[in-house]
């Protein structure tokens, strides 16, 4: 308590230190007999929130709060036993903290609402709450050890979800940082050991070049008379394992900008454009790397100008240059509202008040809102990886990062979207596929007769114009689709010795959830959203798989030099058919990869010739049949996809799915999964499509496999 009241009179002297020590020994006297888990007298966990809370140079009635707030929860103290010895505003920030003591995220989707309703609730009452809240998660994260591993890992889930946004969302980085590296070190502690023993490795060999550098830019700002200070930090694991894009590789950590970061604290803004400007005099700009955030602020008050050059031997050097008092912003955000500097409150010109955004919630809620909808509302606000856009009259749009003026058109409303023609953001004409930033205004350009292109599939984010999109072309092309379905339907139907009449078409439809319109069945197999098999199976099951289970046994018996037992399946990089040599490659168990023998992928099994099995097809006709993905580009004319499918049902082969891609005014491209007995059935069916002259290009599709 004495180290506690000393660190207070640095920054206020003016502080009651008598009331600070009352509430200490109030709580001293509450707490008596009660231990945490580590064995420690459970008054060590208040004191060690206030002392949190005085390094922000907090006000005496939050360090106060700080040494009450578990009293009321945890002994027999009582809110009036508060309002009588410290006032009603102390009691009304312990009794906001003691109701969020109890906010659980493991229950259904109605109660997290609730419990996030009353979380924003108490914030927008006094912001002081969750600060005090914040910094009490903070030091039962640090002291997290002594819990059993189950409640470790929910307590770190919890954090990770709610607390660590919640904390970057009020400016507070460092402390999200923190809190994200602490449950990082619970819930993966494998992937941080990994990242800290490859930070040591760099930084060993690093720590002169940060020196080195640091001093560069200190020259250079003394060059050009800038009063300025400079110094490198390190990152923590949790942020290098997010950048790394979550890989385990040594080649994605291999940079001294993947660790560390240099800093440029300035005394005035223009200093920071100096300070700018004299960095990429003296160094090489990396394109793309730049950012200015003081022109255009972070919702939460953040301003500093981000850049990325080639320092010492071409290496990348990450640059953060911003003044005095925007880094104290930066540092502590919300909680600078309420830092004192000479017993007097700190003024900020930089800081923002996310008081107003709480609030705005808050009226949201209360005004009768669905408890889902605004449960994803508050979802939407809290994560940083949502951007919230404007219409000309000032609404706010929500969406998630990475949105289109697309997106933002179905979400006002999706007959603005079908109609949408163009897009004009902050004034300025823009392409459909440009991505909207926070704070935005947007404005959709919509036109009569306009409809959705295919294109615009690719460009849409969300699900809701993505979802409206598709089903737009769907009835665009439905009629298309119809024909294309039907013929699909008839092959498989046929495969079977059974015909595809409208009643079994109904039948099929009903059994699938779409009512009894066949036609609508018939377009949704068309445009690749069902399949023919899942049709069959929807009215003969118990056909469909018997069909299915002689095809398999029928494979089974395909392929010879196989040992008893053993399982084969076809590598899905070459897809062999029988007629094309083959060779297969030992699995983890019983299984064996089925390759052919020009396949690319067994270069990966040069140096493991034990796993190397000779192989060969069964000799003669192969009543099973192999699926092969064809990519068959066409033109964008009417019937020219009817007659494809004709021509590969003239071939004795059959369509058992299609998905189509890339569409274009004059051409347009669809992979067909045809199926075929044998290599040269392939070729015939092959050059059949190639014959036709509507037909650009068929060629067999190959993918590549995952790597085991």
């Amino acid at each position: 308590m004495d180290d506690l009241v000393a660190r207070v009179l640095t920054y206020n002297p003016r502080a009651d230190i008598a009331h600070l020590r009352a509430a200490y020994d109030y709580a001293l006297a509450s707490h008596e007999g009660q231990f945490r888990r580590s064995g420690e007298p459970y008054i060590v966990h208040p004191v060690a929130v206030s002392a949190l809370l005085a390094e922000q140079k907090l006000d005496d009635a939050t360090l106060i709060t700080a040494l009450l707030h578990d009293t009321v929860e945890d002994t027999t103290a009582t809110r009036d036993d508060i309002v009588r010895l410290f006032g009603a505003e102390i009691a009304d920030l312990v009794d906001g903290v003691t109701k969020l003591t109890n906010f659980q995220l493991n229950s259904n989707e109605t109660k997290q609402a609730e419990n996030f309703r009353k979380l924003f609730v108490a914030m927008s009452k006094d912001m002081r709450v969750i600060l005090v809240k914040l910094f009490d998660r903070l030091h039962n994260m640090r002291t997290i050890k002594s819990l059993p591993q189950e409640k470790q890992v929910k307590k770190a889930r919890e954090t990770m979800d709610i607390y660590a946004p919640l904390a970057g969302r009020m400016g507070m980085q460092w402390m999200r940082d923190e809190l994200e590296d602490l449950s990082f070190q619970v819930l993966n502690p494998d992937a941080r050991r990994s990242v800290l023993r490859r930070m040591a490795r760099l930084r060993g060999v690093a720590e002169d070049e940060v020196e080195k550098i640091r001093y560069d830019i200190a020259h250079e700002m003394t060059g050009e008379g800038i009063l300025a200070t400079v110094y490198g930090r390190a990152k923590r694991p949790y942020s290098i394992w997010r950048k790394m894009g979550q890989r385990d590789s040594d080649e994605s950590f291999n940079r001294l900008s993947d660790i560390f970061g240099f800093r440029v604290i300035t005394e005035t803004r223009m200093d920071c454009y100096h300070a700018l400007g004299a960095i990429h005099r003296r160094w090489r700009a990396v394109p793309g790397r730049f950012k200015d955030y003081i022109s255009e602020p972070k919702v939460n008050g953040y301003r500093s100008l981000h850049t990325t050059v080639l320092g010492r031997d071409g290496k990348r050097v990450e640059v953060q240059i911003r003044t005095r008092e925007m880094h104290e912003v930066a540092e502590k955000g919300v909680a600078a509202h309420w830092s004192y500097k000479d017993g007097e409150p700190m003024e900020n010109p930089y800081s923002v008040d996310p008081a107003a955004w709480v609030g705005g919630l808050s009226e949201y809620f209360e005004a009768g809102t669905d408890v889902a909808e605004f449960f994803e509302t508050v979802k939407l606000e809290m994560y940083a990886d949502k951007v919230f856009c404007f219409t000309p009259k000032g609404e706010v749009i929500k969406l998630p990062k990475g949105a289109t003026p697309l997106d933002f058109a179905f979400a006002i409303h999706t007959r603005i979207g079908l109609a949408c023609v163009g897009a004009r953001v902050d004034g300025s004409r823009v392409p459909l596929w440009t991505r909207l930033r926070n704070g935005q205004s947007v404005e959709i350009i919509t036109a009569e007769g306009q409809s959705p292109q295919a294109t615009w599939i690719d460009i849409a984010v969300t699900g809701k114009a993505k979802s409206a999109i598709r089903r737009a072309l769907r009835e665009a092309q439905r009629d298309r689709f119809i024909k294309l379905g039907r013929e699909l339907v008839r092959g498989a139907f046929s495969n079977i010795d059974k015909k595809a009449t409208d009643k079994t078409l109904m039948a099929a439809a009903r059994n699938l959830g779409l009512g009894s319109d066949h036609e609508e069945l018939l377009s949704r197999l068309g445009s690749g959203e069902i399949t023919a098999r899942d049709v069959v199976t929807a009215v003969y099951p118990e056909l469909a798989e018997a069909e299915a289970e002689g095809e398999l046994v029928e494979m089974r018996r395909a392929v010879l030099g196989l040992e008893v037992g053993q399982s084969w399946e076809r590598g899905s990089c070459c897809q062999p058919v029988p007629g094309e040599r083959i060779v297969g490659i030992t699995q983890p168990g019983t299984g064996v990869m089925v390759h052919a023998i020009d396949c690319p992928r067994l270069a990966d099994y040069e140096d493991q010739m034990d796993r190397w099995v000779d192989l060969h097809w069964q000799p003669g006709r192969h009543s099973a049949s192999f699926g092969i993905p064809l990519e068959i580009t066409m033109s964008n004319d009417a019937g020219v996809l009817g007659r494809v499918c004709t021509l590969i049902g003239e071939q004795k082969a059959n369509i058992s799915n299609v998905e189509f891609s890339d569409r274009k005014p004059d051409f347009y491209r669809a992979m067909l999964e045809v199926e075929v007995s044998n290599v040269e059935h392939l070729h015939r069916v092959m050059t059949a499509l190639e014959a036709d002259n509507n037909v650009a290009e068929v060629r067999r599709h190959r993918e590549s496999e995952e790597r085991p």
